[in-house]
């Protein structure tokens, strides 16, 4: 099974945790864009991939010409898409690719998600 979908852009994980009272929560941006992903989830109509063993590729699309990490954003993506329901636990992701995609307008992620019959070797 496949599963292709868009999602806005990510957080970077260093806007994505906060301190507060000595406790590290998910700040308004990630509790934002969580609730996002699972509208976005919803509205394409992704299925539910369960246990799955996964292989998972991710096309980046920064906003402007800044300079962007990518694995600063990669976190924030996979774990709104385990709580949208998508997967059981980003623990199933055998073979995980990230991919710089061209600019786009309001910056942006495309997934594609393959289930697979065991782990790549």
């Amino acid at each position: 099974m496949v599963a292709i979908f868009d999602l806005p852009l990510p957080p970077s994980v260093n806007t994505y945790w906060r301190n507060f009272r000595g406790r590290t929560i998910l700040s308004k941006a990630g509790r934002q864009f969580k609730a996002d992903v699972s509208e976005c989830v919803i509205d394409q109509n992704v299925p539910k991939l369960g246990n799955a063993r996964l292989d998972v590729t991710i096309f980046l699309h920064a906003r402007d010409k800044r300079k962007i990490d990518l694995d600063n954003r990669l976190k924030s993506c996979l774990d709104a898409i385990q709580d949208a329901g998508v997967y059981d636990d980003d623990e199933q992701i055998d073979s995980l690719t990230i991919h710089r995609g061209a600019i786009k307008s309001g910056g942006g992620v495309r997934v594609v998600i393959r289930t697979i019959d065991k782990p790549l070797t």
